[in-house]
């Protein structure tokens, strides 16, 4: 088999592979809005009409909210499609472009590899201190280590952007 081959191979497994990862995230997100609303809406219909609200309900929506955030973090990163000002970047030449390009993913690959860090290393803490909620005695821990995973992938994904404008000289 030639090297050339196995490169191929090799490529096409860390596409589906991403693939894979693109996709759960997505469902993931798309069950955790989909939780949030009917969630909000039990919630208010509870509250208002049976007075009866759902107990816990502001934790479990933090939680979620919380995770939906972190979830769509990798899909938005790897999509390119976070907030930029981009004020003068039109007006630059095309050289000036390109290194602010590589300045925006070099820092997006910083923040993100650090947040992962402190994410995983507060992840541990609450773990180890088995912290809960108040009302639902829900742990945090899980929460946190899937914001640690999800702030490393998109670490990845910035690398890889970082990756793209260095070869195409920033």
């Amino acid at each position: 088999m030639s090297r050339a081959t196995t490169h191929s191979r090799g490529a096409r497994h860390a596409r589906s592979v991403s693939q894979m990862l693109d996709l759960g995230l997505g469902l993931g997100c798309i069950f955790l809005l989909a939780g949030l609303t009917l969630l909000t809406l039990v919630d208010v219909v509870g509250r208002y009409w049976f007075d009866a609200p759902v107990r816990g309900a502001f934790e479990v929506t933090q939680l979620m909210l919380g995770a939906l955030v972190f979830a769509a973090l990798p899909l938005t990163t790897k999509a390119r499609e976070h907030v930029e000002v981009d004020l003068f970047y039109f007006i630059m030449p095309p050289v000036v472009q390109g290194f602010m390009r590589f300045i925006s993913a070099l820092m997006s690959m910083a923040v993100l590899f650090i947040l992962a860090w402190r994410l995983g290393v507060r992840a541990h803490e609450l773990a180890a201190d088995a912290a809960v909620t108040n009302a639902l005695s829900l742990p945090f821990a899980p929460l946190a280590w899937l914001a640690a995973a999800c702030a490393l992938l998109s670490g990845l994904y910035a690398l890889q952007h970082l990756s793209t404008a260095l070869r195409r000289g920033y």
